[in-house]
């Protein structure tokens, strides 16, 4: 299957279907901030404004990589490049791949030529650098989305269980690194939704990313997205059995946190609402990155996608609020405890 027509697939499937992970969560549910009544704060002066790599937001979220290639990819990119411009927010195109094997969709991604005040990152596949792609290729697609850096994503689950999938992950840390030096823009790397261990993590930093997003798991289970495009019983009973692999995000972002106390981190996976978003900043993140919520919001309207944004910006300054957070640094240093199971609390200090 071309590139192209395997992104529409993914984007049906995602809206169309159940492909959420189970029996393993983001592990966010374990965590509690505690409560302040007395915050001491006007609720109007919070400033939930943040710096992520050189570039100021209007509050710490970013719109993840999720399409493009395709007519229907190029229609949804304008829409979130528009929301998030408005809102203030970052955003991630989807793999670049099919822009360059099909130079004819190029448009899909352009989104800067309509919405030019926008942080924006271009994405690519990282095992396409062991498939014929260069840094030369990484830079021209830089170049031609006018993007403020590039996010290479880590899929090797996903690609092992795709038919077409590119699975040669060998030396493929040095490639990275090469793309790191070459490029004058940050460099960040993603996984897709299994997680970054510390291991990988602290590879990666050797090799002079810019940032990382943990990706962890929870979320939308990209195994099981595999599992509705199988043609064959023997691929979705491959498929199915990886519906609950990953490292959760809590524990993902915990992990490569206690690895670098300074690497920017974006905190992803499964993330619904801005409570979850205020959490991962207290738990060590700089900022946290949602799509699938987002994209379905933007497959319904314009007006559900901007209503979202809206209700998660307003989630998260009322945690700020209720935790007696001025701003973003004061969040990071809110009290957060970890309870035994998502219904008990231990708040003693």
């Amino acid at each position: 299957m071309v590139t192209s027509a395997r992104k529409d697939d993914h984007l049906r499937i995602v809206y169309e279907e159940d492909v959420s992970s189970t029996g393993i969560s983001t592990g966010l549910d374990l965590y509690r901030f505690v409560h302040e009544a007395l915050p001491e704060i006007d609720l109007d002066t919070i400033d939930t404004s943040t710096h992520f790599l050189g570039h100021k937001l209007a509050f710490p979220l970013l719109i993840s990589s999720m399409t493009g290639g395709t007519v229907q990819g190029g229609e949804l990119n304008r829409v979130l490049a528009t929301a998030a411009a408005e809102a203030g927010i970052g955003m991630g195109l989807g793999s670049a791949r099919a822009m360059v094997e099909h130079p004819e969709v190029a448009g899909t991604f352009l989104v800067k030529q309509t919405v030019a005040d926008l942080v924006l990152f271009v994405n690519l596949g990282a095992v396409q650098l062991n498939y014929g792609y260069t840094a030369d290729d990484c830079a021209k697609l830089v170049d031609q989305t006018q993007a403020d850096g590039l996010i290479l994503h880590l899929n090797p689950l996903q690609e092992a269980l795709q038919p077409e999938g590119n699975t040669r992950f060998n030396d493929l840390i040095h490639k990275i690194e090469t793309v790191c030096n070459r490029l004058p823009v940050p460099v960040i790397i993603k996984e897709v939704g299994w997680g970054l261990s510390a291991r990988t993590a602290r590879r990666l930093i050797d090799a002079g990313v810019s940032a990382l997003d943990i990706a962890g798991a929870g979320g939308t289970s990209w195994s099981q997205v595999e599992y509705f495009r199988q043609d064959e019983d023997a691929g979705r009973d491959v498929a199915a059995a990886f519906r609950d692999w990953g490292i959760p995000t809590a524990d993902a972002l915990h992990s490569v946190r206690s690895v670098n106390a300074s690497i920017p981190l974006i905190a992803s996976g499964g993330l619904q609402n801005g409570v979850d978003v205020a959490k991962c900043l207290a738990l060590g993140a700089d900022i946290a990155a949602m799509a699938a919520p987002l994209l379905r919001a933007a497959m319904v309207s314009p007006e559900a996608l901007h209503e979202e944004l809206r209700t998660l910006h307003r989630q998260l300054r009322i945690v700020m609020f209720a935790t007696g957070s001025q701003d973003i640094a004061a969040l990071r240093k809110a009290d957060i405890v970890k309870v035994s199971t998502p219904s008990s609390h231990n708040y003693a200090k």
